[in-house]
């Protein structure tokens, strides 16, 4: 589990195709502590697993599931990626809980001032788009962000100046790809309510089925 709030900006210094999905190699440094082989780290929104620590970095590997869901099918060497390590109970919970299962790809249409900040307009992939509510939270490359306007298959974003320096967001611009993962709460209410539409009760832990 993660919180939308970016730890570190890391660099892809190696991608390479391997067992049907891209083996990575990031270099990147955390005030926070070495990494641990085995732990979870989100790579501009999606979850995955530290495979093996470096001396300034570590390596992971994207399955073929996470490249067909996320921009890193289109991951490069000398590309910037946010990074967050998974947030420790007990600790700050800073942005919204974010669950690093990305739901679909968007893509900015839109980038302007808006004082010392930036409104960025979006395309939300159709996954997205129900749970979407103004105020309410979504993860951009794995940043958590307050819907400023939801208007159709498009949403805003303001983007503070401390977000634009501490991501990789400054650098999108119209056209670029980015990963979106709606509120987890948003998209378990949305799943309740088809299950009710479609006749299904949720059952609460411990009650049994009708017959």
């Amino acid at each position: 589990m993660f919180t939308g709030i970016i730890e570190t900006v890391g660099t892809l210094t190696d991608v390479r195709a391997e067992r049907g999905g891209l083996r990575l190699v990031i270099r990147a440094s955390f005030a926070s502590g070495p990494l641990t082989p085995g732990e979870s780290i989100a790579v501009s929104g999606p979850c995955l697993t530290v495979e093996r620590v470096l001396p300034d970095g570590f390596e992971t590997y994207a399955s073929s599931e996470t490249l067909a869901r996320t921009t890193l099918a289109r991951a490069r060497a000398g590309r910037t990626v946010n990074l967050e390590r998974a947030v420790q109970a007990g600790g700050r919970l800073g942005g919204h809980l974010v669950s690093g299962h990305v739901d679909g790809v968007g893509r900015v249409r839109r980038v302007a001032p808006d004082g010392e900040a930036r409104r960025m307009v979006l395309l939300a992939p159709a996954e997205v788009r129900p749970l979407l509510a103004v105020k309410g939270s979504v993860a951009v490359d794995g940043v958590s962000l307050t819907l400023a306007e939801v208007r159709g298959a498009e949403f805003s974003v303001v983007l503070v100046p401390h977000t634009l320096w501490a991501t990789t967001l400054l650098a999108l611009r119209p056209g670029d790809e980015v990963n979106v993962e709606a509120d987890l709460i948003a998209r378990y209410v949305a799943a309740t309510l088809r299950g009710r539409a479609a006749g299904v009760e949720s059952l609460l832990p411990g009650e049994v089925e009708p017959e």
